[in-house]
């Protein structure tokens, strides 16, 4: 029996091509890759219900140097998809260098994307990740030329498929015949493909092209504010985005949060001035209750350190010029 490694993301079509070779008795399992901009749920879920194993691997550093210079460039927004699927084939393939597997697969369909996912920016890909030739797609491998796994008999030609095009017809079919009952929709999953998103990780890599990961992830903490060219606050909007805030402290952080009055938790990233973290608590203090006052008191947290800040509340029409939206 011939065993394989499935990019999984837990979408429909990763799921049948994991499904179309287990049904001629390849001994699949999934491995599926964890960045700030995607996670491992849906491929959890997926997984579970074919009953597949599943690898999951946290890539971000990595997933970010090449997000920030992509070979292949961009989608429609900040999504480097040709270079971040040779990425994934290219660290998934150390499982098939190391003899665990025997080929890897995945649920790219011929010309469901214009960009990412024609003929040429299949080969791209598989080039760019230097594995041509242990690359197998289940879905659309009619309409590809033979790969040397199906020359070795690792898997029978006639049982893959030949899907092309962006309609999800044949593969919602292939999913009742298969009793496959739950599965997401079509698009979504990834951060860099959203608009409202991209606009604040743009200004971050335009701003700050040395961030890590830990900056990535203060975007999906509450609304963001640039306060300069190097620094940049993240704002609680609720109780449950404040609490997160305080979590994500990190001594390159400051944490800061109005005394005498309730109002959000800010987080200021990047390196701050005397001036940014002014600036960043008149901001805090113009969110909070005491926003009519003269003058609040707002506490800074630093590496274990703590001051306090008198400042006066900065007015909404100032604050939401500094907003990025």
């Amino acid at each position: 029996m011939s065993k394989a490694l499935g990019l999984i993301s837990g979408g429909l079509d990763s799921t049948l091509a994991a499904l179309t070779l287990k049904q001629q008795g390849v001994d699949v399992t999934g491995i599926v890759f964890v960045t700030p901009f995607f996670g491992a749920a849906r491929a959890r879920q997926a997984a579970r219900q074919i009953d597949m194993p599943l690898i999951v691997e946290e890539i971000g550093e990595i997933h970010l140097d090449v997000l920030k210079n992509p070979r292949y460039g961009y989608g429609k927004n900040l999504n480097p998809c040709i270079d971040c699927h040779a990425l994934m084939f290219r660290l998934a393939a150390r499982h098939i260098h190391n003899g665990e597997y025997d080929f890897l697969f995945s649920g790219e369909v011929l010309g469901q994307r214009p960009m990412s996912q024609n003929f040429n920016a299949l080969q791209a890909v598989a080039k760019h990740a230097d594995c041509a030739d242990i690359i197998l797609r289940p879905l659309c491998a009619k309409l590809l030329p033979v790969t040397p796994m199906e020359e070795k008999g690792l898997v029978d030609r006639e049982q893959l498929l030949d899907i092309q095009g962006r309609s999800r017809k044949r593969q919602e079919q292939y999913a009742r015949q298969w009793g496959l009952t739950e599965y997401p929709g079509s698009g979504g999953g990834c951060l860099l493909t959203e608009k409202s998103f991209t606009g604040k990780l743009r200004d971050l890599l335009d701003h700050q092209p040395d961030c890590t990961v830990h900056d990535v992830e203060l975007l999906k903490l509450g609304r963001q504010f640039r306060l300069s060219n190097s620094a940049k606050l993240t704002l609680g909007r609720d109780q449950q985005g404040n609490e997160a805030l305080q979590a994500a402290l990190r001594p390159e952080y400051t944490l800061l949060h109005a005394t005498g009055f309730r109002g959000p938790t800010g987080l200021v990233s990047g390196t701050p001035t005397e001036a940014d973290l002014n600036l960043a608590a008149a901001i805090v203090a113009g969110y909070g209750k005491g926003r009519e006052e003269a003058s609040v008191c707002v506490r800074l947290q630093q590496n274990d350190t703590e001051r306090i800040m008198e400042v006066a509340p900065l007015s909404q029409d100032r604050i939401i010029l500094l907003q990025i939206l």
